[in-house]
């Protein structure tokens, strides 16, 4: 892959900003200050680029845009429900038994992506004692 001062500012962010797993129109934002000539389109290009060379990750969601990760360890994700903040599930939690899904799916693993849903502590609290009961029920 060629170098790109484009490309090299899209990964520094990634690697350094203050909203994890950032959408494609949240890179572009905060890489225009920059780079105020750059396209969404090239934004786009180079982080599909990046995440099909494994330098960083896509993570695709299934109601919202897609994501991206500069941790390229294999992990999992998990979204609050709520507010729609992702975080990292460490890598140590990644323990899945690719062998027995393959023998009782009869697919061949090649990869895969685990994201979990939930409520982040911040929104847990927000939630009233009163609807905290209504949950359980």
């Amino acid at each position: 892959m060629n170098y790109s001062r484009q490309r090299e500012a899209i990964v520094n962010f990634l690697r350094s900003a203050k909203v994890k797993h950032p959408s494609a129109d949240i890179v572009y934002v905060n890489v225009r200050k920059s780079f105020p000539n750059i396209s969404l389109g090239t934004v786009y290009r180079n982080l599909n680029l990046l995440a099909q060379k494994g330098e960083i990750s896509k993570v695709k969601l299934p109601s919202d845009a897609d994501r991206f990760d500069h941790n390229t360890e294999p992990h999992f994700h998990i979204i609050c429900e709520n507010c729609g903040q992702i975080e990292d599930v460490g890598s140590g939690l990644v323990n899945i038994d690719v062998m027995s899904i393959e023998r009782l799916s009869g697919f061949s693993v090649d990869s895969g992506r685990i994201v979990l849903k939930g409520l982040c502590p911040e929104c847990r609290k927000k939630l009233s004692p009163t609807k905290k009961k209504e949950e359980k029920k």
